[in-house]
């Protein structure tokens, strides 16, 4: 059961998060030894916040959320479409289901004293500032991806380059919020960087993509604005199918009876690989150089079949439908 409270959180205030998981040993080697006979600790839940971390993380990504949603405003006039005001929304909406992701990756966000909390859904309290960091570690990129593959400009190794440019930014935004001390994957991750597991941030990067993909495929399609709310979905739908699905063999790894540190290591390397397939298959929409997909016409209404046929091998008297409204 979930309980919304925008406040904040005292220690009696939160549920103890209901599962176990086995502690990995200490030694460095990734030899297969099992994790039984050591302790079983719950989540961290009495672990300090620290406050200054979360007012960065709070107040910097609100800010930067405000600024990406006058930006994708401004794109919308200039194009008469909703379309990236509706993808900053749709992200900013789905963390609501970010429990689902903490649960599964064996994420908390420390909870103690002072934290800015608005509901707790499996024993782990969510601070405000996931909705703003969803618009900006996934809307914004997003943005600029299905911008340019409406323009016609961004080829496949285009894609694969704003791959790598999520990657960055998911491992420069969790880094800072988990050596900062906001939170924590608190599993048996290996192919850690500073603490923050290698296999989190490519996931993240192949479910940006496949979004992007998506939604560039969705607004084509569609035949009115309304169309587009669509995204509402789309957008969970492309975050789990990557997070679990991709995910799926590190999260079973995790959660394994006796488990063991090679194990989980093998698993993450074969969900990297998975979600390096969803991305090359993602990138298969695009053509392999510039100009050779049909562009939108400037100035007309964007969201819309109008198009200016640029291919050299696509004959420009072809029928091509114009509807009546933009999108």
């Amino acid at each position: 059961m979930a309980t919304f409270d925008v406040t904040r959180s005292s220690r009696s205030q939160r549920d103890p998060v209901m599962w176990e998981s086995r502690r990995p040993p200490t030694t460095t080697n990734l030899l297969p030894e099992r994790y039984e006979g050591a302790a079983m600790p719950t989540a961290p839940v009495d672990h300090h916040l620290d406050l200054t971390t979360q007012d960065i993380l709070t107040y910097g990504s609100w800010g930067l959320t405000l600024v990406l949603l006058g930006v994708a405003i401004h794109l919308g006039r200039k194009e008469r479409t909703p379309f990236y005001a509706l993808i900053v929304l749709a992200a900013m909406v789905a963390a609501f289901a970010e429990p689902l992701y903490d649960a599964g990756l064996m994420l908390y966000f420390y909870s103690t004293e002072g934290m800015y909390t608005h509901f707790t859904a499996f024993g782990i309290p969510q601070p405000v500032w996931t909705h703003s960091g969803y618009a900006v570690l996934y809307a914004a990129p997003a943005i600029m991806i299905t911008r340019k593959i409406r323009l016609g400009t961004l080829t496949r190794n285009g894609l694969f380059a704003w791959a790598g440019v999520e990657l960055l930014m998911s491992c420069t935004f969790e880094m800072i919020g988990i050596n900062g001390g906001a939170y924590t994957y608190w599993g048996p991750h290996e192919l850690r960087i500073l603490d923050y597991p290698l296999v989190i941030g490519v996931l993240e990067a192949a479910q940006v993509i496949c979004f992007a993909v998506a939604a560039t495929q969705l607004r084509e399609r569609v035949k009115s604005p309304v169309g587009l709310l669509g995204l509402f979905v789309l957008f969970p739908c492309t975050f789990f199918m990557a997070n679990f699905g991709a995910g799926s063999p590190v999260i079973i790894a995790l959660h394994l009876e006796d488990t063991s540190r090679l194990i989980v290591a093998l698993a993450s390397l074969l969900s990297i690989a998975f979600a390096a397939a969803a991305i090359r298959g993602a990138s298969s929409f695009l053509p392999t150089t510039a100009g050779q997909s049909e562009a939108a016409t400037v100035g007309s209404p964007v969201g819309g079949f109008s198009r200016v046929r640029i291919a050299a091998d696509v004959p420009t008297g072809g029928p091509v439908a114009t509807p009546s409204t933009a999108k």
